[in-house]
């Protein structure tokens, strides 16, 4: 097991520190709208601010291994009450996890200025990222192991 520099242990005290920091700032917030702070809400805020979850159904699954009272119902009201207060902001993000074996149909589908669109199991969206990843040298031998894409405001002006 590789053993992390003193410098790296001092990057993850400082996250861990930046990541209370935002979970108190939250709990302020959700106090002055009025909101219960319950065991089951510091769960989800824990979750969300430690995890990187793709959609509520994730936060959901990990919820339950902590308790597993935790509605489905909760996590999409937590969910929209952080959404509403800033804490957290939902853009159309995607998560692929699917290793080269995997062919789920339609994992990715590409939309072309032409107006066509193509349609990628996700093996083959995988082979596309890994084959581009190489070809352009960004990576030498790794393999890919999930793939996050986030897409632009609606109000952005790149398009």
């Amino acid at each position: 097991m590789k053993k992390d520099s003193p410098e790296s242990e001092h990057k993850l005290e400082a996250n861990y520190h930046r990541t209370r920091m935002q979970k108190e700032i939250v709990l302020q917030s959700l106090k002055q709208n009025g909101c219960r702070i319950t065991k089951q809400r510091k769960i989800l805020l824990d979750i969300i601010l430690q995890e990187e979850c793709a959609c509520c159904k994730e936060i959901y699954y990990k919820a339950i291994a902590v308790d597993s009272e935790i509605g489905v119902a909760t996590v999409y009201r937590m969910v929209n009450i952080l959404e509403e207060i800033g804490a957290i902001s939902r853009k159309n993000m995607y998560r692929i996890s699917c290793g080269g074996n995997c062919n789920k149909e339609n994992a990715c589908v590409i939309a072309l200025d032409d107006d066509s669109v193509c349609r990628l199991s996700s093996g083959e969206w995988y082979r596309v990222i890994s084959e581009g990843l190489r070809c352009c040298g960004y990576v030498d031998s790794q393999d890919v192991v999930s793939v996050i894409a986030e897409s632009c405001e609606w109000d952005c002006k790149c398009n």
